[in-house]
């Protein structure tokens, strides 16, 4: 299998980002959301080749490198070995804190802070990894892709 585009990893990176996001604002009710969460599933693997676990696991692949916060994983999906997209519930009160604070414990630096109200992202890295933390205060996104070398 060859590799995706780089511009084809970004897009279908940014589509589970966007479909994760609509997830959590909890517009979907259970029935829906496990038809959803399946559909979800089906689609992104068909798409990319890549694995995806709606509630559950990191997919095989996901860098031992990139530390996750403590909480049970909602989401999950890796594109092939360039991507992943982990969605945790946070059992702690300042999920983007605690994911920085483990970052920089990896030896990730940081690259970029975004702020809001509703809540805050940050761009950290390594010499392997970009990594988007995002959160809510209640769930944390993590976007992760390989540098190109």
């Amino acid at each position: 299998m060859t590799a995706a585009h780089p511009r084809t990893r970004i897009g279908v990176l940014a589509a589970i980002a966007l479909i994760t996001a609509t997830a959590l604002t909890g517009c979907f009710g259970n029935p829906v959301e496990n038809l959803v969460n399946q559909g979800i599933e089906d689609a992104v693997e068909e798409a990319t080749g890549g694995d995806v676990e709606v509630g559950g696991e990191l997919p095989s692949d996901f860098p031992a490198e990139v530390p996750i916060i403590d909480g049970d994983i909602v989401f999950a999906a890796g594109s092939m070995g360039d991507g992943w997209l982990v969605t945790v519930s946070a059992k702690g009160g300042d999920p983007v804190g605690e994911a920085v604070q483990a970052l920089e414990a990896a030896g990730f630096t940081a690259d970029t802070t975004l702020g809001g109200t509703d809540g805050s992202a940050s761009v950290y890295s390594n010499a392997n990894y970009l990594v988007l933390v995002a959160g809510d205060g209640e769930n944390l996104a993590y976007t992760v892709t390989t540098k190109q070398q």
